[in-house]
């Protein structure tokens, strides 16, 4: 079982729809798992994608997978979900 689940938005940075399926394709992945950990891989940019990543993790469906998000310490590109 692994420790963690990564998921690197550079591709997608683009869409929101694509950015949501991946977001949450990943969440459900991980909780059907019980990976305790995903690392979303935003970029250190002007921070527009992290905003909206972080946006779309406050809504109430997807609010339910996890415990915790956080922006990883010392590194402002990474997003770190902590599921339950």
């Amino acid at each position: 079982m692994p420790d963690k689940l990564t998921v690197d938005l550079h591709p997608i940075f683009r869409s929101d729809q694509d950015i949501a399926q991946a977001v949450r394709a990943t969440l459900f992945r991980a909780a059907g798992q019980r990976v305790p950990l995903v690392e979303i891989i935003t970029g250190k940019g002007s921070g527009t994608l992290r905003s909206r990543v972080l946006a779309m993790l406050k809504q109430p469906h997807v609010k339910k997978l996890y415990r915790r998000v956080e922006v990883a310490p010392g590194n402002d590109g990474m997003v770190l979900v902590h599921l339950r």
